[in-house]
């Protein structure tokens, strides 16, 4: 009896962490059943240490370890995933969610007024959004 409290405590406990990547991403992880199209079509999936099929399953788990892991920060976003999802999840989405909160727990990692004012004019305008969208919290 003692332990499956403890086993549900456990669940409780990690349903938040699956709760805020659900509700950063919009996506339903949950709707995964793990037929691993989303690993098979990544182009990058040779530099990741987790498939992003075992990613979303540490989501569905509701284990935060998943964001010490060096799948969410390699993940393109080229989509191809999400292509091929027969579920419909964009899991670039949740890589992005993932991301962000990891970025949330550890601060800054670009802060525009340290940017020169030549290096904000000069450079191109999409590098500067992508990398405040993905560096920033």
């Amino acid at each position: 009896m003692a332990s499956t409290q403890r086993v549900m405590r456990m669940a409780e406990e990690n349903v938040k962490f699956r709760e805020k990547v659900k509700g950063l991403s919009g996506e339903n992880v949950d709707l995964c059943f793990q037929c691993g199209a989303c690993s098979s079509s990544c182009p990058l999936t040779f530099e990741m240490d987790l498939l992003p099929s075992t990613v979303i399953r540490f989501v569905q788990m509701g284990l935060e370890e998943v964001l010490e892991c060096k799948t969410i920060w390699v993940c393109s976003t080229c989509l191809s995933c999400a292509v091929r999802c027969p579920r419909n999840i964009d899991v670039a989405r949740v890589m992005e969610a993932l991301r962000q909160l990891y970025l949330r727990k550890m601060g800054d990692y670009v802060n525009v007024s340290t940017i020169p004012a030549e290096t904000l004019r000069e450079a191109p305008q999409i590098a500067l959004v992508s990398s405040l969208r993905k560096f920033s919290p």
